[in-house]
């Protein structure tokens, strides 16, 4: 299918998608570090701009439009999380995309404290929205160490289907492919990965935080269990401008950044661009490449009915 794609980040989704077959034919994100990520990694069809100055007849039509719209303001992690957050409200924008291209079928990409924000009203008045914009929709909590990914990383899927099409054609969610007792390790996915001081080491991106590890009952501080999956790969600092880095399943540091993208099953030859934070950022911010992926087969099945 043909797909925009809006809040593109370091573009996690749209290699996924690219993965199970599909073309992202427009991309958008207001970071430039990102932007420049993307143009290197994945190609020049990315705008770098706020998506608010975008004019509709500025973007393509297409098939699909994905995007994980800023999700800080509706975070767990947020203790302040409201819904008038101002951050909440980009998802507007998102919605009048969507009204305006009226596209297929839609995905939006969220954290799960989106169900809860505002007491639950906040994914019902969404799902009104995009309901009268002409979608019938659906969402549904993943958890991606269920499809393959080394981490426990919960996230929020809004899939929405043209309600001119039959249901028939509605977007399926993807069932999963692992079950706890068979999840992927941290251990696994970075076996074989050098130290990041080694000088052999030639890996791009291999850099990592210094911030002290302080083994406590906190996020972004507990002791990482190397039979497990990752804990959730973090976006968010530490309050005092720095990044927050999951610990190394030796405990003895922080992950690097090439480290964390692994985990976010980047591939090894994706190069981030900007500071270590930025790209730390850019690494906690992205859809795991091969959950993506699992997205995209769906959206493959529905296009070979549609032919």
């Amino acid at each position: 299918m043909k797909i925009v794609s809006l809040f593109s980040g370091a573009g996690g989704l749209d290699l996924g998608l690219i993965k199970a077959g599909h073309e992202i034919i427009w991309a958008n994100d207001f970071d430039s570090d990102s932007c420049e990520t993307y143009r290197l990694n994945i190609g020049d069809h990315i705008v770098c701009n706020d998506i608010a100055n975008i004019k509709l007849d500025e973007i393509p039509n297409c098939d699909v439009v994905v995007g994980g719209f800023p999700c800080q303001g509706f975070s767990l992690a947020n203790m302040l999380r409201a819904a008038d957050d101002e951050r909440n409200k980009l998802y507007r924008e998102f919605y009048r995309i969507i009204k305006g291209k009226k596209p297929k079928y839609f995905l939006a990409e969220n954290v799960r404290g989106i169900l809860s924000l505002d007491n639950g009203n906040a994914i019902k008045k969404i799902v009104k929205d995009f309901s009268d914009a002409g979608y019938r929709v659906k969402y549904k909590a993943f958890n991606t160490a269920d499809y393959g990914v080394p981490q426990t990383r919960v996230r929020v899927i809004i899939a929405g289907t043209r309600k001119d099409l039959p249901e028939e054609m509605d977007f399926q969610f993807p069932e999963p492919t692992h079950e706890k007792i068979n999840w992927v390790s941290i251990s696994k996915a970075l076996t074989g990965i050098p130290e990041p001081d080694d000088e052999k080491s030639k890996l791009k991106n291999h850099i990592y935080s210094k911030y002290k590890v302080t083994n406590r009952n906190f996020t972004g501080h507990r002791e990482t269990d190397p039979n497990k999956p990752s804990p959730t790969i973090l976006a968010r600092g530490n309050g005092k401008g720095g990044v927050c880095a999951i610990q190394h399943p030796k405990n003895h540091r922080r992950m690097s950044v090439r480290e964390s993208a692994l985990i976010q099953t980047f591939p090894i030859e994706f190069e981030f661009i900007g500071s270590m934070g930025s790209m730390y950022r850019q690494v906690g911010n992205a859809v795991p490449i091969l959950f993506g992926q699992h997205l995209g087969n769906k959206l493959k099945e529905l296009k070979l009915v549609l032919a």
